[in-house]
């Protein structure tokens, strides 16, 4: 990991240093994507299956695209009982946090007849991505089911790359029963996408698309905002760790570690007061490394785009915080409530020694989709608001209009809207 100190002149840009990412070749995914977005839209089910046999060598037909119960049936007869207990109470904490985002519409009367107010309606469908092969992550289908399931969004379509045998992993398969999809179908990548956004003789288009994904799904999601509304284009995993002296680096080091592991692209950031802190943590890292799995893949992300940064008080400490607003932030210190109040910009914010970030990530009910390379500044976590529209509700009397009529009528022929104003006059003739 790199050790820097924080000062006035570091904190300038520290975003962009710190967290770059080694060029793409976007151009040439984007390409790809075009193309693949393309077919799909114009030759539906044909593309699908052709894709689908190119990249996961997979057999789709028409007739077994669409995951069936019997499938679902085999899958919990596949996954541990132990794990389907685990999945349910996980279930059951992120729909009560989930519930508890709902919003109401409302309505306000006036004396004079005016009536205002706000209808809240959730959309009438959702799509939801789910990476397939050899992984599988049913947390995530967990996290983006559950919000739409709670907002009441009638219609939650899955899609998920099949095996090369066409079947969905098991557990990945049960996550989605247990979460409320409604449909399910085995497709992934960019085709996915397309046939979510654009529909084919298959799947019906849905009205939001949401889930993670490689560099093709993103930018298949990029390039379909606007047919569909979508929840992000997410970066690579981000943890940083906000701690004193008062720190156990053992635990500091074990949770910088739990977000490095998911690719060399990731990113684990210590900021700290305490030099002789960064040191015993540096110290773990080593250890930990001997002993876990993942390791070859956690020293390429520590090397890229690990640090250990060293502040000379709090407040420069927050500040790099509140610049480099991190997916998910720990905060280790002797008062982390009192710390928290001074933080503006995280995904997901973790306080004391016993809330680390995989608390987050399956169990403790906050969703655990975050906006990542500092868009924190301006995103929040995906949630029931992601699935719901509101429309304005507006209606005066004659006799409230009457009052503000020739307001109205100098507005519109400021702008030279003669109509608009016309509009308004012809009430009062």
């Amino acid at each position: 990991m790199k050790r820097l100190q924080v000062n006035d002149a570091s904190l300038e840009n520290m975003l962009e240093t710190l967290l770059k990412r080694s060029p793409n070749q976007y151009d040439e995914y984007q390409q790809k994507v075009t193309e693949i977005l393309g077919q799909v839209r114009a030759k539906g089910d044909e593309a699908l299956f052709a894709y689908t046999k190119q990249f996961d060598g997979a057999d789709i037909t028409k007739e077994s695209i669409r995951v069936t119960e019997k499938e679902i049936e085999e899958a919990y007869s596949l996954v541990d009982d132990g794990l389907i207990d685990v999945m349910k109470k996980s279930l059951a904490n992120i729909r009560d946090f989930h519930e508890k985002q709902m919003r109401k519409s409302w309505i306000d009367t006036r004396d004079d007849g005016v009536i205002l107010g706000q209808r809240v309606t959730p959309l009438a469908s959702a799509g939801v991505y789910v990476p397939g092969g050899k992984a599988a992550y049913p947390s995530s289908v967990l996290m983006n089911i559950i919000p739409a399931k709670v907002a009441g969004v009638e219609r939650i379509v899955m899609t998920t790359p099949p095996g090369a045998d066409g079947k969905v992993t098991p557990v990945t398969l049960v996550a989605a029963h247990l979460a409320g999809a409604t449909e399910v179908y085995k497709v992934g990548g960019a085709q996915a996408v397309a046939a979510l956004a654009y529909g084919t003789e298959s799947i019906e288009k849905v009205a939001k698309i949401c889930g993670p994904g490689n560099i093709f799904v993103a930018l298949a999601k990029k390039s379909v905002y606007g047919h569909v509304s979508i929840d992000s284009i997410a970066g690579p995993s981000e943890i940083l760790v906000l701690a004193d002296e008062t720190a156990n680096p053992r635990y500091v080091a074990a949770d910088l570690l739990s977000q490095a592991e998911h690719d060399e692209l990731a990113s684990a950031i210590l900021v700290t007061t305490s030099e002789e802190l960064a040191d015993r943590v540096e110290g773990e890292i080593e250890g930990f490394l001997k002993q876990l799995s993942r390791a070859d893949i956690i020293r390429r992300s520590l090397d890229q785009y690990g640090y250990l940064l060293v502040a000379p008080d709090m407040e420069h400490a927050v500040r790099a915080v509140n610049e480099i607003a991190s997916e998910h932030l720990e905060i280790l210190t002797k008062n982390p409530y009192d710390t928290m109040t001074r933080v503006k910009n995280a995904g997901a914010i973790f306080l004391g020694e016993y809330s680390s970030e995989p608390l987050g990530d399956y169990f403790a009910g906050p969703n655990h989709v975050l906006p990542t390379n500092g868009t924190a500044k301006f995103f929040s976590p995906l949630g029931v608001d992601d699935f719901i529209k509101k429309s304005s509700l507006i209606s005066y009397s004659r006799e409230a209009l009457e009052e503000i009529h020739e307001d109205i009528i100098r507005f519109a022929k400021a702008e030279g809207l003669t109509a608009h104003a016309n509009s308004i006059a012809v009430r009062f003739e």
